[in-house]
């Protein structure tokens, strides 16, 4: 079958399209034929050693699809379920074996596209706002880069949830995306010279309670600047790169400041925990409370242009490989 191998760590030119084996499920474990994987930075970090993973490997670490094969041992899912899943690398591919127990069904509303597109930042959402800092109604919240998959599906949620967003985004027609989305406020990070002295002038000169933080390096420093006394930083990405070492005084001299850095992996630890946050981001889908914007879709062959877009910051909304050519062919007719 083909897949996306990677040899070794590097830019987007390591992710070399490849002739590999058919994967065979063990115990407990099934194969899936992959109809969309959502392009993540996770994705990125593992491309770049950041996170290691041993070579070679598949990338992707979230797809939909069909059970076309089970192992022994399997009491989840049977052949021909519809499934969703997250955080099992090796999506970029024809087929992938999955522990059958990290496979989520799909609802028959919910298609392949969607699933792949809002489950891990759905459920990275639903984690952030409800259980890393429970967001509570009159809360005035920072999002960075509010105009991408997962700033959209923060800033839409917390609109729900009674709170008021201050974006930040890189260009004009970003900030308009995050507008739509429900942001309050929208700074452009390259017109400002002092980020946190502007969110404060949008607060009233006050600091906020919290700051989502998917950036990283580039917005650490001004994530911290502005927050109140006692506020929360939840770092929950570095897509500008990793945060430098830094002495955790600085959190007492900001006002006993609190750092999070979570994980979706241990919001999502046992299955129970998996089903109930997907039944929420599948009920939210389906109540228009979250409104997924697949903005691109990408053949196997172009993976590597998909996270030269998604790092250059060229895109908003959701991106997706389709290892199926001729069906995104097909969509792609149906689109023009």
């Amino acid at each position: 079958m083909r897949a996306i191998q990677v040899y070794e760590v590097g830019g987007p030119e390591v992710l070399r399209e490849a002739e590999v084996d058919q994967p065979q499920p063990g115990p407990g474990e099934a194969v899936v034929e992959v109809a969309a994987s959502g392009v993540n930075f996770l994705d990125v970090y593992h491309r770049e050693g950041r996170y290691s993973l041993p070579l070679p490997f598949t990338p992707g670490a979230e797809g939909a699809g069909t059970v076309v094969e089970v192992g022994p041992d399997v009491a989840d899912v049977a052949v021909g379920d519809r499934v969703g899943w997250v955080e099992t690398p090796g999506t970029y591919a024809e087929r992938a074996v999955v522990d059958s127990s990290r496979l989520v069904p799909l609802p028959d509303d919910i298609d392949f596209e969607t699933a792949a597109a809002v489950l891990l930042q759905g459920m990275t959402a639903h984690y952030l706002v409800k259980d890393a800092y429970p967001v509570q109604g009159g809360d005035t919240v920072l999002v960075h880069a509010a105009a991408g998959g997962m700033g959209l599906l923060l800033t839409q949620l917390i609109t729900q949830l009674g709170g008021r967003v201050i974006g930040t985004t890189s260009t004009t027609a970003k900030a308009e995306l995050a507008k739509r989305a429900g942001a309050a406020e929208v700074i452009l990070s390259s017109a400002v010279d002092d980020l946190a002295a502007e969110v404060r002038r949008l607060n009233g000169g006050q600091g906020l309670p919290v700051v989502f933080d998917g950036v990283g390096a580039h917005t650490f420093d001004a994530s911290l600047a502005s927050l109140r006394p006692r506020g929360h930083l939840v770092l929950f990405g570095a897509a500008s790169g990793a945060v430098p070492p830094f002495d955790p005084i600085r959190l007492a001299h900001g006002g006993s400041l609190t750092l999070i850095r979570p994980s979706l992996g241990d919001f999502i630890a046992d299955r129970s925990e998996l089903l109930r946050r997907a039944a929420d981001v599948f009920d939210w889908v389906r109540s228009k409370a979250l409104e997924v914007s697949v903005t691109g879709r990408y053949a196997l062959s172009e993976a590597a242009q998909a996270h030269s877009d998604l790092e250059a910051r060229r895109t908003t909304g959701k991106l997706l490989v389709i290892p199926d050519a001729a069906a995104l062919g097909r969509r792609e007719e149906t689109r023009s």
